[in-house]
């Protein structure tokens, strides 16, 4: 008696009487045996390639586990995860510390004995006056440096002028390396007194952090992803807005962060050029001997720049790319 041959398959009750009354089974074993064998995606139609797809991962109409793309999110989910970037308390604690001080200082300032000549410094409308000239220089002065300085970080980061750099950030250097005070002078000799020889030293003074992270951004970017950018068809101008430039952007943004803080501080100097700002308060404060008016002077220039550093703060945690977040 012969082995069995084990290639040769049982033959099924069912079919026998299907043939016995004329219909021939083949077919459908053979539909049933191509979706056996055809593959995982076929068999579970979870999105193979010739799926029909009724099931499948979420794309070209097929229902799924959602969407894969950012874009196909719920714009639900794009708010709770900007929720979850920014914290309550990292919304909450920081201003209500500087509400605190600020209601601290009006009661300090509505309580306090002053007499003629502090009230002449206060009063008046002159402490809105000096905040606002303050903002006013620090807004202008970091909108000149990031027009200057980030455009300079990328031209000096390409091929041919990539020699340079060494020589631009060491006039930078010298620009921040110099006393602010003594760098104002100097203006203020060449250029005359008034807001805009204060606005030049701002902006001297607060390039280099700036110019430095931009610099550093870009160099720091795995050239695997550059080549593998141009290996697909990207024109250099591409390969810089769509690659180089989100992969800098923590490092960019950490450095305007810091340039704004040393706006703030440096801004309070534009008062021995005539620039205004808080700088008048305090230098009032000073030179009459005036302790109520220094300490509401400082206060003031403090509180402003825990403020531009916070909203830096928050810019830095939104602007961010997605991609280079670390998920916890």
């Amino acid at each position: 008696m012969s082995e069995q041959d084990p290639r040769r398959r049982p033959r099924d009750p069912a079919e026998d009487r299907e043939t016995a009354r004329g219909h021939d089974p083949a077919p459908e074993r053979l539909a049933r045996t191509a979706t056996r064998y055809d593959g995982p995606h076929r068999a579970r139609g979870d999105g193979g390639p010739q799926d029909d797809g009724r099931e499948g991962d979420g794309r070209d109409g097929r229902e799924g586990d959602g969407p894969r793309d950012e874009h196909d999110a719920p714009r639900g989910g794009r708010v709770e995860r900007a929720t979850r970037r920014i914290g309550w308390r990292k919304l909450t604690f920081l201003p209500l510390v500087l509400a605190l001080a600020l209601l601290g200082t009006w009661l300090y300032y509505d309580t306090a004995t002053l007499d003629v000549i502090a009230r002449n410094s206060l009063g008046g409308g002159n402490i809105w006056l000096r905040v606002r000239q303050h903002i006013q220089l620090t807004v202008i002065s970091t909108f000149f440096v990031l027009i200057i300085a980030i455009p300079l970080g990328i031209l000096l980061t390409r091929q041919r002028l990539r020699k340079a750099a060494p020589v631009a950030v060491a006039f930078a250097n010298i620009g921040q390396a110099t006393p602010a005070l003594g760098l104002l002078a100097l203006l203020v000799i060449w250029l005359g007194t008034g807001e805009f020889p204060a606005l030049v030293g701002i902006i001297i003074y607060a390039i280099l952090p700036v110019l430095s992270n931009t610099i550093a951004g870009l160099r720091a970017n795995d050239p695997t992803l550059l080549e593998a950018a141009r290996g697909i068809g990207m024109s250099p101008l591409m390969v810089l807005g769509r690659v180089e430039l989100p992969l800098a952007v923590p490092l960019i943004l950490s450095g305007v962060r810091t340039a704004l803080v040393l706006n703030v501080g440096t801004a309070t100097l534009a008062t021995f050029g005539g620039g205004g700002g808080l700088g008048d308060i305090i230098t009032a404060g000073i030179t009459n001997q005036r302790m109520s008016v220094l300490v509401i002077g400082s206060i003031l220039t403090i509180v402003l720049a825990l403020l531009v550093d916070w909203l830096a703060s928050l810019a830095e945690l939104l602007l961010r790319p997605r991609g280079l977040e670390v998920s916890s």
